[in-house]
């Protein structure tokens, strides 16, 4: 088990590193039919359907994707033609938000339900129970919702109200008897909702500027980057650096480093050591996607065959997207961490009591332990999966995210109640598959990326198996003494 870990994590984080998003589930299955080889050989690992074994792996690389795929796009063309497309889609997103926060509220009761919560000893609840439970939850989120969160939308989006806040969320219906919205202060800009396509050029753009597509990512990223660092006070030092910077042929952050000095000058440590801290998290993922490289290809003109819709609309999904990502989240945590924790459970079971079992209590500090584990992993190199899965892949926004995260929960849940082994990697990528093929045209999804992914999917299997399996041939095989007894 010590040698499928070691496998698994080592290509696990290899794979990571270059942005290549493999499953840890088949990461972990790799490390052991490795092992598996090296102590039984090839005959005393399960390779057949019926067993559950190798065969249903290798077609889970297109089952998990396919209904991934099919659950979130017609997830997203319910969506689309539903509201988005329709003549005032703010409206029908009012009506179809509570429906989707009581959808998303089940599928995670779900999940609970029928995935987690060992210590309510649900294995004893039956059909009436577990239905009552989920379709209770469902409703009463699409109560609360109705009675406290579409008024303070309501408000928000259909009177322009900013004066709005927060916590008035729980003033419920009272907000439907509130004034009418004052006059903004003069010279104040007041912006309700963000530009959700902002940065993104429509073809009709691109054609009416008659620029060079790599010109206009330059004068995009310097733009959101640079100039809103550097604004407001020190013009003449902004410029200055730029004078430099275009002298020398150096971008600005190149410059501006070397006029610090060395990082380990007493000056600069702390600043450096914070930096190292928060290097995986203060990555702007967005600017970082617009970066060129062979997997991008043409991201403008992959952009550009995307519609854009209501920006008011795709915000009520902004909301909606956040319980989804939560939901994706935690059958994401439910699958992997318990891929490293148990071969981990079955260690220490070894190591605790001298004996095999088929099965063994997992103590709550080796939950703890692998809970941590994926915690620091997402802080420190989580935005190489994010680059690669956000923007690269398919132009995003809050009604695409939210279909892309629902249709890979459903396809968790369903499949976890039907013992089919699928990878929660493979179906947001399946997920996101699907929705992009309803964007626009098929080259509206980068097919490059897709290749890549599935690349690393093909790959995870041999490649962690085979370093399991020398470090298992290794052990087996090192020089053994036996000394004369004490």
């Amino acid at each position: 088990m010590l040698c499928a870990l070691v496998g698994s994590s080592t290509w696990l984080t290899v794979a990571t590193s270059i942005g290549l998003p493999v499953s840890t589930t088949h990461c972990i299955t790799g490390g052991i039919i490795g092992f598996g080889i090296a102590t039984a050989g090839a005959q005393g690992v399960s390779w057949s359907w019926e067993k559950k074994g190798v065969a249903q792996i290798v077609a889970s690389w297109v089952i998990a994707p396919g209904i991934a795929g099919c659950f979130a796009s017609i997830i997203f063309l319910v969506t689309k033609y539903g509201v988005l497309k329709r003549s005032n889609p703010l409206k029908w997103g009012f009506v179809m938000v509570p429906i989707y926060f009581g959808i998303t509220s089940g599928i995670l009761t779900m999940l609970i339900v029928w995935k987690g919560a060992a210590s309510l000893d649900l294995d004893n609840w039956n059909a009436a129970q577990i239905c009552g439970t989920i379709f209770g939850v469902a409703g009463a989120v699409m109560l609360i919702v109705i009675t406290f969160f579409l008024p303070w939308l309501y408000r928000k989006l259909h009177h322009d109200d900013w004066t709005l806040k927060w916590y008035h969320f729980f003033q419920g219906p009272l907000l439907l008897k509130r004034g009418p919205v004052p006059d903004p202060p003069e010279g104040l800009n007041i912006q309700i909702v963000q530009d959700y396509y902002r940065g993104h050029a429509t073809r009709e753009d691109l054609e009416a500027a008659h620029l060079d597509q790599g010109t206009i990512a330059n004068m995009e990223h310097f733009k959101a980057t640079k100039e809103a660092q550097l604004s407001g006070e020190g013009t003449d030092d902004v410029e200055a650096i730029k004078r430099q910077a275009k002298e020398s042929g150096k971008t600005l952050d190149e410059v501006e480093k070397e006029d610090a000095g060395p990082w380990y000058l007493p000056k600069n440590l702390p600043k450096a050591l914070w930096a190292g801290f928060m290097h995986g998290v203060d990555r702007d993922i967005v600017e970082e996607q617009k970066q060129s490289s062979n997997l991008v290809g043409d991201i403008v003109d992959m952009h550009a065959r995307a519609a854009h819709f209501d920006n008011k609309a795709e915000h009520l999904y902004s909301f909606l997207q956040v319980l989804t990502a939560a939901t994706s989240s935690f059958a994401h945590g439910a699958n992997d961490v318990s891929n490293a924790i148990g071969p981990l459970s079955t260690i220490f079971l070894v190591w605790n009591s001298g004996t095999i079992a088929k099965k063994s209590p997992v103590p709550i500090w080796v939950l703890a332990y692998g809970a941590a584990g994926i915690v620091i992993g997402l802080w420190t190199y989580g935005y190489n999966i994010m680059r690669n899965l956000g923007n690269r892949l398919t132009l995003h926004s809050p009604t695409r995210g939210f279909s892309m995260e629902l249709g890979s929960a459903i396809t968790v849940v369903m499949a976890t109640r039907l013992a089919i082994p699928v990878s929660t990697t493979q179906c947001i990528v399946g997920a996101t598959m699907g929705v992009a093929l309803c964007n626009g045209d098929f080259k509206a999804l980068n097919w490059r990326m897709v290749i890549w992914c599935y690349a690393g999917w093909v790959l995870t299997l041999p490649i962690a198996g085979v370093i399991s399996g020398c470090l298992m041939g290794i052990i087996i095989n090192a020089p053994q003494w036996s000394g004369a007894p004490v």
